[in-house]
């Protein structure tokens, strides 16, 4: 199982800074892809969201960025621009063609370094790195910073990461892939959907392996000491052929796979965002993509707590 990648004409990269502890994780199509875009939460950090708009002029994207850094890791993106256009990648203007590339930020500058960010050379380094082999999953990218349950702080918290998944529809639509990339930075818990059971999270001392369980200390009162530091970033794509109306119900029935596996979702504190890219000529019904979509998004985002090691002195599941 590659992840993302097998989806065909979709090749992920990443680029990694482990002193610093943050990185960016590129999601390139050269070939164009119709996108759509679904955000909740109230603290994002994104670019160039409007253009996967219905009702926006330009047709595809050519790569989607997700970095660290908070606001300042939005810089990569312009090195994946600079990219694509040296191979000639992009939306023609009759001058010039101008690779359309969205961007999303999530917040890691506690664990690390923070006045070292993404830059516009290391989105580059990202891009140029990218393969369709299988994607790389932990605390790479991305992913290298991102921390989940931070209801009392980084003492408290779990390493998250990078995860990815596919999931292959069956029977008259055999042949219909759609498949998840997560970097998951979350204030709440992550939760196995199939138990409800707690994987990782807040825990009540920065010594225990008990889980405080966010969402029973927010309904008994307690105040979040590390609030608007948080946002679970996935991009999820199909083989199936979808228009951008199409491509944005899409993201938002995959959004379903963020509440059932991050508890509390879509908080105040998470800027939580899925865009959806549809490469190929596949035909399927869109709810049963969303169905898939919702699936492989609630594994990508178990996989990128449960390969994630600790670092930073944040615990991770594949250390402990």
């Amino acid at each position: 199982m590659k992840g993302l990648t097998e989806i065909a004409g979709l090749r992920v990269g990443h680029a990694s800074d482990y002193e610093a502890l943050t990185g960016c994780t590129v999601v390139l199509c050269q070939g164009g892809a119709v996108a759509g875009a679904d955000l909740r939460g109230s603290a994002s950090g994104t670019e160039e969201l409007p253009v996967m708009s219905p009702d926006h002029i330009a047709p595809h994207v050519h790569a989607v960025v997700l970095a660290g850094g908070s606001a300042f890791g939005l810089e990569a993106a312009s090195g994946v621009r600079r990219y694509l256009e040296q191979h000639g990648v992009g939306f023609e203007t009759g001058v010039a063609r101008v690779p359309i590339v969205p961007c999303a930020i999530l917040y890691d500058l506690g664990i690390g370094k923070p006045n070292v960010r993404p830059t516009r050379e290391m989105g580059e380094a990202a891009a140029a790195a990218a393969s369709d082999g299988p994607v790389r999953e932990g605390a790479v990218g991305a992913g290298t910073g991102a921390t989940v349950g931070k209801l009392f702080g980084l003492r408290q918290a779990m390493k998250s990461g990078i995860g990815s998944w596919c999931v292959v529809l069956e029977g008259p639509l055999a042949g219909v892939k759609v498949a998840a990339l997560a970097a998951v930075n979350a204030f709440g818990d992550v939760v196995d959907p199939e138990t409800g059971k707690i994987l990782a999270g807040a825990r009540v001392s920065p010594d225990s392996r008990e889980f405080a369980d966010t969402a029973r200390q927010l309904k008994r009162g307690v105040r979040s000491g590390f609030p608007r530091a948080n946002t679970t970033l996935v991009v999820v794509g199909t083989n199936a052929a979808l228009d951008k109306a199409s491509a944005q119900k899409l993201a938002a029935l995959a959004q379903a796979g963020v509440a059932r596996t991050i508890r509390p979702a879509h908080t105040p504190y998470d800027g939580d965002l899925v865009i959806a890219l549809s490469l190929g000529k596949e035909r399927a019904d869109l709810a049963a993509l969303g169905v898939a979509a919702a699936e492989a998004v609630e594994q990508a985002i178990l996989r990128a707590v449960k390969m994630a090691p600790t670092i930073g002195g944040v615990p991770g599941l594949a250390s402990w």
